[in-house]
């Protein structure tokens, strides 16, 4: 597969602030492609520099083969929709959708035309005469979309768009924009600091903390096989355990901590004697575990039911530094989970943990 866009050696400087730190990045053609981290990592400042607003202060950016250096934002092959959306007010829906094509030169008949078929192709036909204040959130988005596609850019770059709907419609909408990228194949480079909105609709994922790039990867590979501290702690919920690593053999570590001695998974660098943190998804933890292995006396305190499973929490005790886990229960299973304030044992398989340095 080729690559649509690649960052090579990328920095972008902002007075003494280095908001970029030398970035490298292959996005492929016709892929989703998200760029996921919390706020102030510097997500938005990459996708500006891809789109041309900003000119990266070191490396070089490639588009469809094509260095991007001195090339403006309006001649660039991609196309951007920002969390606002920027629908005009004052337009109705098909000429919003065939500004780009005016601007081109297009005959009004031919941009009619064209923002039928978008129209069609967004599923709102019959839409062309509304007001953008007639439309619904999910509508707009929709529109948004049809505008920046009438342009056929080679990659489409989404800032946070649908930050600003409603958990249900945001729901909706991550399934109706995966469907519209695979019918189109346009290469999709998405922003976003939600781990749930990246994990369910993208092909790849690149986290990033601090202007730098910690892992790319597909989703069930970033949340089974983190590669750093950062991916396991910000991307779903984990239960870290910390101490030292007192022995390593083939693919594993022993970590030796306050609460015990515990194996799991181990990164290529991971050595005796380091510091390091063993994490293990809620979901890995199981009750009255039989094995010796990895297994947690803990209290329970409380019950989060949130419908398809129930969340346990619960306190590893401990005089000095007390241990918070949590597990997910099934609702099926409901019947087998302890009664608050009484001790319980759980336990998880070392193939469903992994150790890595403490950074």
């Amino acid at each position: 597969m080729t690559n649509t866009v690649s960052l090579l050696d990328v920095e972008m400087r902002f007075a003494a602030s280095l908001a970029i730190r030398r970035m490298s990045l292959e996005v492929r053609s016709g892929e989703f492609f998200s760029i996921l981290g919390p706020s102030g990592c510097g997500k938005t400042t990459l996708l500006r520099m891809i789109a041309g607003f900003l000119q990266p202060t070191a490396g070089r950016i490639v588009i469809d083969g094509q260095d991007m250096r001195d090339i403006p934002a309006n001649r660039r092959s991609t196309a951007m929709i920002f969390q606002s959306l920027a629908l005009f007010p004052l337009m109705p829906v098909w000429e919003n959708i065939a500004f780009g094509l005016e601007v081109r030169g297009m005959s009004k008949a031919r941009r009619r035309q064209e923002a039928e078929r978008l129209l069609e192709l967004i599923a709102l036909p019959g839409y062309g005469e509304r007001m953008p204040h007639e439309l619904s959130g999910g509508q707009r988005q929709r529109v948004a979309i049809a505008r920046a596609l009438a342009i056929e850019p080679k990659v489409l770059l989404l800032d946070e768009p649908l930050s600003a709907l409603d958990l249900k419609l945001r729901q909706r909408m991550r399934a109706e924009l995966r469907d519209l990228q695979k019918r189109t194949g346009v290469t999709f480079i998405y922003i976003t600091h939600d781990q749930s909105e990246a994990l369910a609709m993208s092909d790849r994922v690149a986290v990033m903390s601090a202007g730098e790039l910690q892992q790319v990867g597909e989703p069930l590979e970033l949340y089974t096989n983190p590669a750093t501290a950062f991916v396991a702690e910000f991307v779903g919920e984990n239960n870290i355990m910390s101490g030292t690593v007192v022995d390593t053999f083939g693919d594993y570590a022993v970590l030796e901590g306050a609460h015990g001695r515990f194996v799991g998974r181990r990164s290529a660098n991971l050595q005796p004697q380091m510091k390091a943190r063993l994490y293990v998804r809620p979901e890995s933890l199981s009750l009255n575990r039989q094995e010796p292995e990895n297994r947690l006396t803990a209290v329970s305190k409380r019950f989060d039911f949130e419908g398809a499973f129930a969340t346990a929490h619960a306190v590893v005790p401990h005089d000095s530094d007390p241990l918070s886990v949590q597990l997910a229960i099934p609702h099926q299973h409901l019947g087998e989970a302890p009664d608050i304030g009484t001790p319980f044992v759980a336990g998880f398989s070392r193939q469903d943990a992994v150790v890595l340095a403490h950074e």
